[in-house]
């Protein structure tokens, strides 16, 4: 039982990594059809998110030192 739910756990996060880079490739997409700055992406929502998620493993290793 406890796999299960592991596994899970396992597909709702490959889940949200789906939907988020589809989003954020979206936003890039709009940006190079807008011409607009190359990093404007990232100062956008999903942008902000996938910095985020890129951040908090090296924040956590810093924390933990």
């Amino acid at each position: 039982m406890p796999a299960l739910v592991d596994i899970f756990r396992l597909l709702a996060v490959c889940a949200a990594a789906a939907i988020l880079g589809n989003w954020f490739l979206a936003e890039i997409r709009k940006t190079k059809r807008l011409r607009r700055p190359w990093h404007s992406a990232y100062l956008s929502p999903p942008g902000l998110l996938v910095l985020a998620a890129l951040t908090l493993p090296l924040l956590y290793w810093l924390a933990r030192r």
